[in-house]
């Protein structure tokens, strides 16, 4: 019986496993969807000028809780953007893809790491010299309705909002590309340039803020949660509100 002939044994050859799914890339999103987020921020700015002025003309509560309401109106914008990014393009959870999610391990850590990192900061500036200047949060404590506005800014928003984008968002994409110890320290320099500004481009002020976010970073991704970052960065700012309030005794 030759092999053209019907009837002859077909030869089973073993099967040939299955190539293994390729392991998906992390962080999923990419820098174009950061350029993206960073595009956001004028228009949505645009917008909340124009909101809160509206609002203003029936409510005037005065000019410190017009730009801390201003500056609700740009978050809610912009993170409203990324949400619809990773939603929408991604189709991918938003808070658990930015870190964020219960079981909040390290949460006593990070809220007793947070006036250490505070008073440490503190101490470091007094022995570099940091120079006096007008502190942003006088711009902002002129009344009481501010005062209030601006402590939640300070100790629950500010802190959510900016561990979110630069340590949830920013930071992985730069540990993949760049390693972990430079992916913390070049988030942490963009986080002290954002903020260089409020301290007219004091350099001294920006170290220190610098500093703080390495500090951040590395709880961030030492713990793998952006949830851990952010106590850390809200107790952080609880002291330093409440050493200046004690200061000024503004309350």
């Amino acid at each position: 019986m030759t092999p053209n002939e019907p009837g002859y044994p077909v030869p089973v050859s073993p099967e040939t496993p299955a190539p293994a799914p390729p392991t998906p890339r992390w962080p999923f999103w990419s820098y174009r969807d950061v350029f993206f987020f960073v595009g956001l921020i004028f228009p949505s700015f645009v917008i909340a000028l124009i909101l809160v002025q509206a609002v203003a003309r029936f409510i005037p509560f005065g000019r410190g809780f017009d730009e801390l309401l201003m500056q609700l109106v740009l978050y809610i914008l912009i993170f409203g953007g990324l949400y619809a990014i990773f939603r929408l393009r991604y189709e991918q959870p938003f808070w658990r893809s930015l870190g964020w999610g219960p079981p909040f391990r390290w949460a006593n850590l990070s809220f007793l790491g947070g006036p250490l990192l505070a008073f440490a900061n503190g101490y470091l500036g007094y022995a570099i010299r940091v120079p006096e200047i007008q502190n942003p949060f006088q711009q902002m404590l002129l009344d009481r309705p501010s005062i209030v506005l601006f402590a939640i800014f300070a100790v629950i928003i500010g802190p959510l909002c900016e561990e979110l984008a630069f340590r949830g968002f920013l930071m992985p994409l730069l540990v993949r590309d760049l390693g972990a110890g430079a992916g913390v320290l070049v988030t942490a320099l963009i986080f002290g340039a954002i903020h260089a500004p409020e301290y007219q481009y004091s350099w001294k002020h920006a170290a220190l803020i610098c500093l703080a976010g390495v500090v951040f970073g590395w709880v961030r991704y030492r713990t793998g949660s952006t949830a851990a970052s952010t106590f850390m960065h809200s107790s952080y700012n609880l002291t330093q509100l409440a050493a200046f309030l004690a200061q000024s005794r503004t309350i």
